[in-house]
Parts: C-alpha cells; structure tokens; sequence
C-alpha cells in the first residue's frame, strides 16, 4: 500500500471521528430532551400530556422511517442552509443529526422506562418538582442504560457516515467509494471496512467497561 493510500486513509479516520463524534453529541443534546418529554407525558408519566405526546410521537417516528440515503438528498438545501455547502465531512453531519436524533430520542424513552417506579413515586411523595425528577431521578438512574445506547448510537451514526460517501461525504465511507467502487481497488475496500469494524469495537469495549463501573447493579 502506498503512503498516498496511507495518508488518505489517516485523513479519512480523522474526518470519520469528527463526523460521527459531533454528531453523536448534538443528536444527544436534541434526543434527550425529546425522550424525555416523549416519556413524560406518556399516559402513565408524571406529566401526562396526549397532544404533546403523540405530535413529539408522531414527528420522531417520520423521521426515523425515512432511509438515510432519501434523508440525506432530501434535506440538502436545508444542509446548504445550514453550512453553506453539500460536500464534505462537516456537511455530512447536518443530515447525520436529523437522522439519528429521533433514534436517540427512542432510545432515551426506552432507558427512562426501566427507572423502577417506587424511585419516582417515592420523588413525589418527597414533595420534588417535575424538574427535580428529571435531572436528579429519572436520568441519573438511567445512565447506566443511557450509556449502553450511546455505544449503540455511536455505531449506527458511524454506519450513517459511511453510507454517506455516496454523495459527497467525507471520512473512510468516501474513501471505501472512490476508491473501492468506482476505482475497483478492492484491497483499499477492505481496509475501510476492517477500520470501520475496528472502530466499532474498541467503542463498544470502552462503553461496556465504562457502563461496569458506573452501574451499581452489578457491584
């Protein structure tokens, strides 16, 4: 392999991390508060509220049944809108986020779900607020599941990115494309794979050990 090959490779690691990191974190800073607010207001939640329930519901769900390749061309002058251009890593992660926003957003609802009841009502009889519940019980007891679906998070963003190579995108998704696809070096294919997998793991690893150590059940 030459060390142009290297190089661009190197470079597309690079792009790949920044692409799926800060999109990890905004969709994260868009799905909690969507999750939450999906969860209580739910029929049993704490603030029970049918319309806000069911459009928050409704708008999660049409996103998420959208295939992110039809999300992606369907969005662009939005994506131009947002950061004046269609090409490259950094627009790349403007499609990246409405994609995995709502995802994440399922995912927060569901690790709120396993909150043990009796830890809520006993908030309540305490006499704590709404707001209360939210940041000092219902997300702190959480954090152990919230983590684990942030690996999962993580890994399906990182899928997003790589398909994203097809129209423009930046990172090793590009790379494997121009390269493997449209130049047939099936050895440069295989290589972007096998990083992508690699990538994939040791987050994963790093998740589960990190989730260990935080998740007082299993002390």
């Amino acid at each position: 392999m030459s060390s142009q090959i290297t190089n661009i490779l190197i470079t597309g690691i690079g792009e790949t991390f920044y692409m799926v990191i800060v999109s990890t974190i905004i969709a994260y800073i868009i799905g909690i508060p969507l999750g939450v607010i999906v969860f209580i207001t739910d029929t049993n939640g704490i603030c029970r509220n049918r319309v806000v329930n069911v459009i928050t519901g409704f708008i999660i769900n049409v996103v998420r049944s959208i295939p992110f390749l039809i999300l992606l061309v369907a969005i662009l002058p939005f994506t131009r809108l947002v950061v004046g251009t269609t090409i490259g890593s950094t627009a790349t992660i403007v499609p990246l986020v409405v994609a995995a926003a709502p995802f994440v957003a399922r995912m927060v609802e569901s690790s709120l779900k396993e909150v043990d009841p009796g830890v809520i009502e006993a908030s309540k009889a305490f006499g704590a607020s709404t707001w209360q519940i939210i940041t000092k019980v219902l997300l702190p007891e959480a954090k152990p599941s919230l983590l684990v679906g942030g690996t999962i998070a993580f890994a399906t963003i990182l899928g997003y990115s790589a398909m994203a190579g097809f129209v423009g995108g930046g990172g090793l998704g590009a790379i494997a494309v121009n390269y493997g696809y449209y130049r047939y070096q099936s050895d440069v294919m295989l290589i972007t794979v096998a990083l992508l997998i690699i990538i994939v793991q040791v987050f994963q690893e790093v998740g589960i050990r990190v989730v260990n150590k935080i998740d007082k059940r299993i002390r």
